[in-house]
């Protein structure tokens, strides 16, 4: 497929030698970033006319790019398709071209259905993906059209998909229909609420690390002044905390896709432009930090008593990050975190450890 029947390049932007811009090129590259900006929003109802992103990526090019070595490539902006379902096609053609080549597509914009698309061309790629998405909600709504609220089912429905665990943070109580968050918690997958995110990320760090695919649904961003995404609300992760958890995405062991959607494209403040591009910035500092660390890593083992059973709790030396089980092989063992080991050692044992 010949991209550039869909994509609308970037135009250049004058950049310092020290600034984001500088470094940023065009073309698909082996072990890079890719970013793809998209404008259907019709899974959301709304429309699908092309949009300048020209006022993101002004703010974006001009942060520093420090000593990253990874290279950024912005391919440029998503022509939509006639139908949501032509969309999400060509979509899956370019997130399966940068599979090809190892790079990490990031997708900013669009409606929080194109979610369905990140996972399906991953799907392609990997097994038993480990799939997070920041919500404030949780839909497991049945139909043949795929919008923000069906995509969900139809991941969990599919025969031919293979998701390992799901993580969902950042839901609200007072959103969402008690149905969906039953049936999420009847087949053990994760459910975090925003209040258990707020002030630090060392409590859900451990549902990032292992993660493959990462969606960022913008509704779970709180909004000042002009609305930050679609569906504004005025209950959300603040600006430092987005930028925080953006860090822990790119500092995933397995990070394969990104995607943020939802975001207000139509918005003009410049401080929601600023606000999505130090988001980037963030998850490109904690790729290139990832990509930094050693690959052998020697892990402390500590072992508690909780009711009369020995377990067993795994420090890495180097990230002091910790693991539960003793298992030898690492990827075996379930990531949390050090408040999980000091509670067992107090006799209380974290229910998401045992279940697995």
């Amino acid at each position: 497929m010949n991209f550039e029947d869909f994509i609308i390049p970037p135009r250049n932007f004058r950049t310092e030698s020290w600034q984001m811009g500088a470094g940023i090129t065009k073309e698909i590259k082996e072990d890079s970033i890719v970013l793809l900006f998209v404008s259907d929003y019709r899974g959301a109802n709304g429309d699908a006319e092309v949009q300048d992103f020209t006022g993101i990526r002004n703010e974006f090019y001009k942060l520093s790019q420090l000593d990253f070595e990874i290279p950024v490539i912005d391919l440029g902006d998503l022509v939509s398709g006639k139908s949501v379902q032509d969309s999400h096609y060509v979509l899956q053609e370019v997130l399966s071209a940068c599979h090809h080549k190892r790079s990490i597509p990031v997708i900013v914009g669009g409606s929080n259905d194109f979610s369905f698309s990140l996972f399906s061309a991953l799907n392609l790629f990997t097994k038993s993906i480990n799939y997070t998405q920041i919500s404030n909600i949780i839909s497991l709504k049945q139909g043949e059209a795929i919008n923000e609220f069906t995509f969900l089912s139809k991941i969990f429905g599919a025969k031919d998909f293979s998701i390992k665990n799901y993580h969902h943070l950042g839901y609200q109580k007072h959103l969402n229909e008690a149905d969906s968050v039953r049936l999420i918690k009847e087949v053990e997958f994760d459910i975090i609420r925003l209040a258990e995110m707020m002030n630090a990320t060392e409590k859900t760090e451990p549902f990032f690390r292992k993660a493959d695919l990462v969606t960022v649904n913008c509704d779970a961003i709180e909004s000042f002044g002009e609305p930050f995404s679609i569906n504004p609300q005025v209950n959300g992760l603040n600006r430092r905390e987005v930028c925080a958890y953006m860090k822990e995405i790119g500092l995933s062991e397995n990070l394969k896709s990104v995607g943020i959607f939802n975001y207000n494209i139509y918005a003009e403040n410049q401080l929601n432009h600023q606000l999505l591009a130090q988001m980037l910035w963030y998850l490109i500092e904690g790729i290139n930090i990832q990509r930094s660390h050693p690959k052998e890593r020697q892990y402390e083992v500590f072992y508690v008593l909780v009711d009369d059973r020995e377990y067993a709790f795994k420090r890495d030396t180097f990230s002091n990050l910790w693991y539960f089980g003793d298992d030898e092989n690492i990827e075996n063992c379930i990531p949390c975190s050090r408040r999980d080991f000091d509670e067992a050692k107090k006799g209380w044992l974290n229910a998401r450890l045992t279940k697995i």
